[in-house]
């Protein structure tokens, strides 16, 4: 029996200890509850650490492309010099210059060239200005500066110039009507205008124009000298029924139209300024996705210096009426377009101040050309280095008579005292 109970007592706790083992837990089992968690949390860094190394690697690429860019950018403009370099060194400047005069000469100065001669005039100007050549570095002074003695425009470009060709009318080189081309916002408007100059100059057929010249002042001053003259009286027949002469007399009204702006320095080739665009063909309506086709077609163009024009005053000078020419020499009698512009642009709110654009493409000691906001091409012949504005004192106000009387009697009646 004591063996028995023994045996029993030793099989109950046996028993007990084998249910304790199984309500304990143990140590192999508590781990893989930690090893669920742990790499929960190691997986949430890792994500964030790759998110980063991702944005850095696109930040990295994108900074890699500007670069690239910028590496093309900079040999492609380096292949541009050298290409110019070697044009220059190959091109006879002296021989496109003196065919550009010759044609200008024959067609008074563009007014009766054809189609062929207008191509090829542009075809030469094209060649010429893939020649320009940096002016010398020129800092103008500050607005805020005292100094009165630095140039605000650079020397080469100062002195009086005379217009030698025009691709458009010779009187759009006024900066009046640059200005009123300036004032067109569409491309319709723009048609409008080039109409209403066509038929302006039509309608003064009678006309003739005489020097056309632009003084370009060290201060930043432009005055456009337009000198016309135009007969007093076109049909003699019309006056006196009983001569049968269909011409006119030999007397005509003279005078020049003077208009003036002042000048601020956009652009200087020192910075490589490009524009696109030929003639005929505005730059701001050139579409960016045509920029690319522009740019592989070679149709880019230096410009030695870019201007802001702000339209001053008109005047008539050296008129030969009798009487009027003393009214009309007097300061104040003269159309004051800027303050008429400040007026309506306080006035009007869709009103803004035209400040037409000017682009030097081409200059050297003898010639200079000129490009508007339409490409419309001027070529100026330098006169001197002089500033000073033509002086029309000598002009006589009596509509040329005294001068057909002198002529008279030199070839007629050889009266002298």
């Amino acid at each position: 029996q004591q063996q028995q109970q023994q045996q029993q007592q030793q099989q109950q706790q046996e028993q007990q200890q084998k249910d304790g083992d199984a309500t304990t837990p143990d140590d192999d089992e508590t781990t893989p509850a930690a090893t669920t968690t742990a790499p929960s949390a190691m997986d949430e860094e890792a994500a964030i650490v790759t998110e980063a190394i991702n944005e850095l690697i696109t930040e990295t690429d994108t900074l890699r492309d500007i670069a690239s860019a910028s590496r093309a950018k900079a040999e492609r403009e380096q292949k541009e010099r050298e290409d110019a370099e070697e044009w220059r060194k190959n091109i006879d400047v002296t021989a496109l210059q003196n065919q550009l005069l010759r044609i200008a000469a024959s067609t008074d100065r563009g007014q009766y060239a054809n189609s062929m001669e207008k191509e090829e005039v542009l075809r030469l100007v094209e060649s010429l200005e893939a020649t320009a050549t940096e002016i010398a570095p020129h800092k103008p002074p500050s607005p805020s500066s005292d100094d009165t003695t630095t140039p605000l425009l650079p020397p080469p470009l100062i002195g009086t110039w005379s217009l030698l060709y025009s691709t458009t009318q010779l009187f759009r080189s006024s900066p009046f009507f640059l200005a009123g081309r300036s004032t067109c916002r569409t491309p319709d408007q723009v048609k409008q205008y080039d109409w209403f100059c066509d038929m302006h100059r039509a309608a003064l057929a009678i006309s003739n124009i005489g020097n056309v010249r632009q003084i370009v002042k060290a201060n930043g001053r432009l005055v456009n000298e337009f000198e016309v003259k135009v007969g007093s009286v076109p049909f003699l027949g019309e006056v006196l029924p009983r001569v049968r002469y269909s011409g006119g007399w030999p007397v005509t009204v003279d005078g020049a139209i003077v208009s003036s702006a002042d000048v601020s320095p956009v652009n200087l080739m020192e910075e490589s300024s490009y524009r696109f665009g030929r003639e005929g063909s505005s730059n701001d309506g050139v579409d960016e996705s045509d920029v690319e086709d522009i740019q592989s077609s070679g149709r880019r163009r230096k410009v030695v210096a870019e201007w802001d024009l702000h339209m001053d005053t008109v005047q008539i000078k050296g008129s030969n009426i009798p009487l009027l020419r003393n009214l009309l020499d007097n300061p104040n009698v003269r159309l004051k377009s800027r303050d008429l512009s400040n007026l309506l642009e306080q006035s009007v709110d869709s009103y803004t101040t035209p400040r037409p654009k000017l682009y030097t493409t081409y200059v050297d000691d003898g010639m200079r050309i000129v490009r508007d906001e339409d490409d419309h091409v001027f070529i100026y012949g330098r006169v001197s280095e002089s500033e000073e504005e033509s002086d029309y004192k000598g002009v006589m106000a009596d509509l040329g008579v005294g001068k057909l009387l002198e002529g008279f009697n030199d070839a007629v009646t050889k009266f002298y005292l």
